[in-house]
């Protein structure tokens, strides 16, 4: 099993942070612009919708820690999504893990640098900066 890791340290209390992490209204300051919710699922669509991550809550504790089981996409089906928020002074150092993909293929490269990219957007979504424009994925396209 493969894990992505970052750790990015925000200007932001924890507090501020954990809806952008916890909520489909938070993803959509930072993510993706096309966020439904549903039965207690989470659905982030690209490309019009060709690509569609379906994500389900699996584990919070507000404001510290929020955890996503991806229930669908290309080589993200059971794999794990976690946030944690670790307060230090008036920052917050933000550890974030997606977990548990079969191997380290070029699509997992792909997401790697993805990833690193959106905790910037994340940073600035909390440091309530201005991103640019909602991510649209097109670096994920293989």
């Amino acid at each position: 099993m493969a894990d992505i890791r970052h750790a990015i340290q925000i200007a932001a209390p924890a507090a501020r942070i954990y809806p952008l992490v916890a909520t489909a209204q938070g993803f959509g300051r930072w993510w993706a612009a096309d966020v439904t919710e549903s039965d207690g699922r989470v659905e982030l669509g690209f490309f019009n919708r060709t690509t569609v991550y379906v994500l389900r809550l699996a584990g919070a504790a507000a404001p510290t820690h929020a955890g996503w089981l991806c229930e669908s996409g290309r080589e993200w089906s059971g794999t794990r999504i976690d946030f944690r928020l670790e307060p230090k002074g008036a920052a917050t150092l933000l550890r974030f893990t997606h977990a548990g993909w079969a191997a380290e293929t070029d699509y997992f490269v792909s997401c790697n640098t993805t990833w690193g990219e959106l905790m910037f957007r994340l940073k600035a979504a909390a440091e309530e900066k201005s991103a640019g424009p909602l991510f649209l994925a097109a670096s994920m396209a293989y």
